[in-house]
């Protein structure tokens, strides 16, 4: 009669559907008897109660038994509030009947937690109708939306669910998403990504989340500034602005400064916003094009090229990037000697460049255009050994090989014309495997990013760039979390920036300035204007395809080189036609040879100087003034000693050492002349004062004194001492190098010899000159004389003066006979010698100064002779009569015996016979007068006196 248990439930589930409708008392006989129960209760509203344990007949009783249980439960989705079991007790009650059950709709769990924050519900148990949320969050954070709300009858709550955010701070992005460069394609999503690890991050800004606010800027300034309105007249306030493209980035970095607003661009590289006074609050990760100079500088220094040449497309980028480059490579000690531009045709401009010799070519311009320069470029022949080009790195690989109908080059031709060529290019993702701010590596960011964009990355624009929007929002995040605690101290917070704030401004300012980590990008640091510095890739074409030779690092200034540059040439070609310095030097044979002619020389005048000394006590020699003799003879060594040193150069002493050489042979020669040429001038002075004065004076002449002889040739050689010491002092030699034409070398060789020959100078070189020396100077240009060169200068000195006065007194003398100073005649003839060799030589190795061996024979030869011909005509003479006479034997002897009276002797006779000789001329004189006054009387005697 009893049912199984699963019988019992599908007819409990009936009895509760049927009591639901229409409810009945039944009671079981036995029970009703004895009166002992509980009788049946109602179900809650759209619930039921379930049986267990009972058959259909039992339940349809109206008395259930003591310690039986009755289950509610509800329809549909609904839940028991309050018991769900209940107990019949002894006493015919059921339990908890004091609360009451119900079957009410639940509401969605999801409310009743909340991420950050706390959940109170009330009242406690399953969120039902009527059921209330109170929210709150946890420190550091805002509660946004309502901070309660209700389960309504429906099962839904009356309001949405709030969250527990951090402090908002808002950037106001320009994305050009179409356009011109749709580069936002790409840049966006790279930011967004860059926007979510911020945020997540606890140690950056843990108080505050980023969150950006963007608009298709379509890279069309007129667009942008109606979006900008839009951003700063719209709530929420924008902290900083982030725009893409360098047009819009210049409208709004120029107008950011009215809104007090850092703007920070990812993808501008206009040269124009590196200009610190018209955007003073701009920064840009995406670096300037200007960035490539550095590295060329770099290239110029590592090749040794102080001498570069440039050609550009008339545009304002490449202008302004030229621009940039002059002033770098000046600061860097490098010319720019040629500076070419076109604006569609190159043709006149790369032969401009063919005829200023341009070696290293930096070219600016387009890639259509530059198709057109380098068919000109093979042309002209302007590539090869002798040439390196600098081009822009961000043409297509093939460039050269496109079929372009604006050239009549063929592909070729370009090949062979570019070959060799060095490219720098930005470098916008880290070619290092490094984990930066962000913990990703450049790889893995390229993984994540291409998987976020499905994958289509050759069609997305600004894929390339997209690592600088990334890095664009770690740097303000690094440098936002930068100014935390300088904003505390002040009493400030990043919540509190407004557009009339200028403080928070500056702190962020100053934080940007400051910036410097790894980014995916590379490091990241900002210059002085605001602008990115990064690294700088180097390619060179090599067989027709690039290579990649090194790296440059502006910030730190490392260039990472492979080592791998290959060039046509046996190396990096020479930034002009080579030019090597080729000394000329003197003749060594012609040196040997008149030195050997001056040491010759020299013996002879020791020779005679030996023999002065020796028979100086001899009368014919005592009668020759010997000491002055003897002066003459040491001056003439000494000229010849000046031989020497005058043909001594770059072959025998050191650079440094030259001054010295050069003074030795002023000294050596100014010395030996005044003692050669003063001696024998004193001679000659000495005898014309003596027998050519009047009568009355002569006497008062004829006892001169020896010392005043040898004052006059001290006084000379003081005069002379003291002119070398004061030019020695004042305007010492010095080494000078007179340049030749250049010359070019046999072979195929690029290389010029620059001939060079040394000479002694000084500043005054002329006018030293003009007061020692005769010399003439014809048609030269001196820097530091302001006459007229096509006049003919001659400046005598006063020893030119010496030289035409002892002509003119050796002509004087010529028939003057005297014992006092008997070898005057010979001492003429020297003069003679002397003075029309130095007037023929001083203006001849004027001319000659640029031949060394011409100038330097004309020189020593001059000397030579001059001092053979002295040292014969004064000593020889002396030697043959001593020898042949033998009068130093009978003269010593008398000597010996007479002393010194023998002189006195002497002049007493010469003084008679003058006495004598004037007597006969005044009876000649008388007879004379007789003669006129008796013509007739005294004419045989005036015959006979030949009268």
């Amino acid at each position: 009669m009893v049912r199984t248990t699963t019988e019992q439930v599908l007819f409990g589930w009936w009895v509760i559907l049927s009591t639901a409708v229409t409810p009945t008392w039944w009671c079981h006989v036995s029970v009703c008897c004895t009166g002992v129960g509980c009788a049946i209760i109602r179900p809650p509203r759209d619930g039921g109660i379930r049986y267990r344990g009972l058959t259909q007949e039992q339940v349809l009783v109206q008395v259930l038994p003591v310690d039986y249980e009755i289950e509610y439960i509800c329809r549909g989705n609904r839940v028991i509030v309050g018991p769900k079991v209940r107990k019949c007790l002894p006493n015919g009650t059921w339990t908890d009947l004091s609360h009451r059950s119900k079957c009410l709709l639940p509401c969605p769990k999801v409310q009743t937690s909340l991420e950050n924050g706390r959940v109170v519900v009330s009242p406690p148990g399953p969120a039902v109708e009527g059921t209330v949320l109170h929210y709150s969050c946890l420190t550091g954070f805002i509660l946004e939306g309502r901070n309660s709300t209700q389960c309504t009858k429906l099962g839904k709550w009356d309001s949405p669910k709030p969250t527990c955010r951090k402090k908002k701070l808002y950037i106001g992005a320009l994305f050009p998403m179409s356009g011109g460069w749709p580069g936002g394609q790409a840049c966006l999503p790279s930011a967004q990504m860059a926007l979510d690890l911020v945020n997540k991050r606890t140690d950056i800004l843990p108080d505050y989340e980023l969150e950006l606010i963007y608009h298709d800027s379509k890279c069309d300034p007129g667009e942008a500034t109606k979006l900008l309105y839009d951003l700063l007249y719209t709530e929420p306030i924008k902290i900083v602005l982030m725009p893409g493209c360098s047009s819009v980035s210049t409208l709004v970095a120029e107008a950011a400064r009215m809104w007090n607003l850092i703007v920070l661009s990812y993808g501008s590289s206009s040269p124009a916003l590196s200009n610190r006074q018209r955007f003073p609050t701009f920064f840009r990760t995406h670096p300037s094009a200007t960035l490539h100079n550095p590295t060329r500088v770099q290239l110029f220094q590592k090749w040794n090229w102080t001498k570069i040449a440039t050609i550009q497309q008339t545009t304002e980028v490449f202008t302004s990037t030229l621009d940039d480059l002059e002033q770098r490579v000046k600061e860097a000690n490098i010319e720019i000697s040629v500076r070419q531009s076109f604006l569609t045709d190159p043709a006149v401009a790369v032969k401009n460049l063919k005829r200023q010799d341009a070696r290293i070519i930096v070219g600016l311009f387009y890639e259509t255009e530059a198709r057109k320069v380098f068919c000109e470029v093979y042309k002209e022949k302007l590539y090869g050994k002798k040439y390196v080009w600098f081009l822009i790195g961000w043409y297509a690989d093939n460039w050269f090989k496109i079929n372009d109908t604006s050239i009549n080059c063929t592909v070729e031709q370009m090949t062979e014309a570019v070959e060799g060529h060095v490219t720098t290019e930005i470098v916008m993702l880290n070619p290092e495997t490094v984990r930066g701010a962000s913990n990703l590596t450049s790889q893995e960011f390229v993984i994540q990013l291409t998987s976020k964009l499905g994958g289509r990355t050759q069609e997305t624009g600004g894929f390339q760039e997209a690592p600088l929007a990334y890095d664009a929002v770690w740097a303000l995040a690094l440098a936002l979390n930068k100014t935390v605690e300088p904003l505390k101290a002040k009493g400030r917070r990043l919540e509190d920036f407004n557009y009339n704030n200028k403080d928070i401004t500056a702190e962020i300012y100053r934080a940007l300035n400051t910036s410097s980590f790894e980014g995916v990008s590379g490091h990241v640091v900002f210059d002085a204007q605001g602008s990115r510095m990064a690294w700088t890739l180097i390619e060179q074409l090599q067989g027709g395809s690039y290579k990649k030779i090194g790296y440059y690092d502006m910030t730190k200034g490392n260039l990472s080189w492979y080592g791998n540059d290959k060039w046509i040439g046996p190396g990096p070609p020479a930034d002009q036609t080579r030019v090597t310095r080729k000394f000329r030097f003197l003749s060594q044979k012609l040196f040997v040879s008149v030195s050997f002619f001056a040491g010759l020389g020299i013996l002879l005048g020791i020779v005679c100087l030996t023999f002065n000394i020796y028979n100086s006590n001899v009368r014919y020699i005592q009668n020759s003034q010997p000491y002055l003799n003897n002066m003459t003879a040491v001056g003439c060594m000494m000229a010849l000693a000046a031989v020497f040193p005058l043909g001594i150069d770059g072959q025998h002493v050191h650079r440094s050492q030259f001054p010295v050489v050069c003074q030795f042979r002023l000294w050596l020669l100014g010395l030996g002349f005044s003692l050669a040429y003063g001696s024998m001038f004193t001679k000659i002075w000495w005898v014309h004062t003596v027998f050519t004065k009047k009568d009355e004076k002569k006497d008062k002449r004829k006892h001169l004194e020896p010392w005043k002889l040898y004052a006059t040739v001290g006084v000379l050689l003081a005069i002379d001492v003291l002119s070398l010491m004061i030019w020695q002092i004042v305007d010492p030699l010095h080494i000078t190098e007179e340049k030749f034409t250049r010359e070019v070398p046999k072979g195929d060789v690029d290389e010029l010899i620059e001939p060079l020959l040394e000479h002694c100078s000084s500043t005054k070189m002329n006018t030293w000159l003009g007061v020692d020396v005769v010399w003439i100077v014809h048609g030269g240009h001196d820097d530091d004389d302001d006459d007229d060169d096509s006049v003919v200068w001659v400046v005598y000195g006063y020893k030119g003066l010496l030289l035409l006065l002892g002509i003119f007194l050796a002509y004087e003398t010529k028939s003057v006979s005297t014992e006092k100073i008997n070898d005057h005649r010979a001492v003429g003839m020297a003069i003679y010698n002397v003075a029309v060799l130095c007037m023929i030589t001083a203006p001849v190795t004027m001319i000659l100064s640029s031949k060394q061996d011409a100038s330097f024979a004309f020189a020593s030869l001059a000397i030579v002779f001059s001092v053979y011909i002295t040292l014969v005509v004064l000593f020889v003479p002396k030697m043959r009569r001593l020898i042949t006479r033998g009068e130093w034997q009978s003269d010593q002897q008398e000597t010996m015996k007479t002393g010194s009276s023998t002189n006195n002797n002497d002049e007493e006779k010469s003084r008679q016979l003058e006495r004598e000789n004037k007597e006969l001329q005044k009876i000649i004189q008388e007879v004379r007068c007789l003669c006129g006054l008796h013509h007739s009387f005294a004419l045989p005697l005036c015959g006979i006196l030949n009268l």
